[in-house]
Formats: C-alpha cells, structure tokens, sequence
C-alpha cells in the first residue's frame, strides 16, 4: 500500500501543513535527505494540548499530542517531496516539556513512531529516534517533532 491508502484506511486526513512561527523553513533539502523543521500538534483551529507533561498533561494526553504532531510532520513530508517521494524515514527527535522527575519521554514518542510506522510501513517508516525532555516548547506544548527522510534523487 501507498502512504496514501494507508491513510486512507486508516481514516486520516492530512491537516494543512503549519507555517512557521519565525525566520526559518518548514523543510530544507539537502542531496537526497529532506530535514523538516520541529512541529508541534497544533492546527490552525487548535493550539494543541498545553501544559508539562507529568503535572498538568497525562501521558496518555501527550502521546496523543505526539501522534498528531507527527501527522504533520507527514503534511510537511508531503508538501515539501510528495509522500510517494519518501524512501526511508531516518531519524525522529521528539521533545517532551515534563517535569524533573519524569522519565517516561519514550513512551510518549511512541505515539509518533507508531503514527509513522503506520502511514509508511515498516519498510519505509522504521526509524532512529531519540526522546527529549525539556523545561519548555513553543507556545507551551507538550511535544514537539522533528524528522529527518531520505527521498528519491
């Protein structure tokens, strides 16, 4: 199946790719490696979940915040390459704002990596991948995502 009808199966729709809130761009292209910029999960109808993770957001809440982070991450994948453009998915970094004593960052991540993994198959979507934790993210949110993709020449 294509990253599409993945998609498509699944019932998602990909939201509009988020702009940038300062001087940088959304993706850079660099060879066959396609960088895209942090991303958090807000639409441009919803700020996403605010808040520190371990004190006023669940962790259930951020890993549902990280799945909809890395959804558009998959906006921005599509609009800077095209999805049917993505080779591999080669490194997600995730950031979680959290408390000082927790520990469970990975597990938050997973819901991004699980989102991707489902979109592009475990062919295309496995990836590296390193989690975070950190005292604060753009607009107070609770995760923010960046990836890096290999697309075809």
């Amino acid at each position: 199946m294509t990253p599409r009808e993945r998609l498509a199966s699944l019932g998602i729709e990909l939201p509009v790719p988020a702009q940038p809130k300062g001087t940088y761009f959304p993706s850079r292209r660099c060879g066959n490696q396609l960088w895209i910029s942090g991303t958090t999960s807000r639409r441009p109808d919803d700020p996403g979940a605010v808040g520190v993770v371990g004190d006023d957001v669940t962790v259930a809440q951020a890993t549902a915040q990280a799945r909809l982070a890395a959804l558009n991450l998959v906006a921005a994948l599509d609009a800077a390459a095209g999805l049917d453009e993505v080779v591999a998915l080669v490194h997600l970094r995730g950031y979680v704002r959290a408390t000082s004593d927790f520990d469970a960052h990975p597990g938050v991540i997973d819901g991004a990596s699980e989102l991707l993994l489902d979109v592009f198959g475990e062919g295309c979507g496995a990836h590296a991948r390193t989690a975070i934790g950190v005292a604060s993210l753009p607009g107070g949110a609770c995760v923010e995502l960046e990836l890096v993709a290999t697309v075809r020449d």
